[in-house]
């Protein structure tokens, strides 16, 4: 990580995520498909249709050449995992082309091979972009570092209830906060937002989620 900060050169932006809809329909998803669904899984699937609009997020840097960019034929997405043996990020992989149920099968496995101490080398390969969250530390909001070869790291914080104005008054919606930290040497700060919103306008309809095809 410090290697990052040395060499990376990061901007910073941040984006409220309404999951209102997300929240209320994830239940009933899981008990569907029959499988356990977190809403980490819908921010995997949401990384992986946004990296495919934003192909740059896959992208990396060689050789510490700013100029020579490689861009990565299948996305994997990291996240970042408090194990026993400190923190680890495993990556799943080729997640373009799996499906929502396919993700929290995979995302489930990995996390127990982390809190198991038995994560393989190949686990953490190929990661592009990764997904870290404090939400269950009551943190609001906070920026990550990107670990090297990605290039950039979305931060998640907790959930809250938050009152939103209408045309005919208030009501009650379910927001948190969505950081990005993108290394400019690969996007700039243009490109990342566009990435992020899309990232945000994914979880906002989380329908288009469940569709197969990325």
């Amino acid at each position: 990580m410090h290697r990052a900060k040395l060499e990376g050169a990061f901007c910073y932006l941040e984006c409220m995520a309404d999951i209102t809809e997300l929240t209320e329909m994830r239940k009933a998803y899981s008990r569907s498909v029959g499988v356990r669904v977190t809403t980490n899984d819908f921010f995997f699937r949401a990384m992986a249709l946004a990296a495919a609009d934003y192909p740059l997020m896959a992208a990396q840097v060689i050789d510490g050449d700013p100029d020579h960019l490689q861009i990565s034929p299948s996305i994997g997405v990291g996240f970042a995992v408090a194990a026993p043996q400190g923190l680890v990020v495993p990556v799943i992989q080729d997640i373009q082309s799996k499906s929502l149920p396919q993700i929290a099968r995979e995302s489930d496995a990995l996390l127990h091979k982390a809190r198991s101490n038995t994560l393989a080398l190949d686990d953490f390969a190929n990661a592009n972009v990764v997904l870290t969250g404090l939400g269950m530390y009551g943190v609001h909001s906070f920026f990550a570092i990107a670990q090297p070869g990605t290039s950039g790291i979305l931060s998640i914080g907790n959930i809250v209830d938050t009152i939103v104005p209408t045309g005919e008054g208030f009501v009650v919606r379910k927001q948190m906060s969505v950081c990005l930290a993108a290394d400019y040497r690969v996007v700039d700060e243009f490109y990342a937002a566009g990435f992020l919103r899309k990232v945000v306008g994914h979880l906002e309809h989380p329908r288009f989620l469940l569709d197969v095809e990325a």
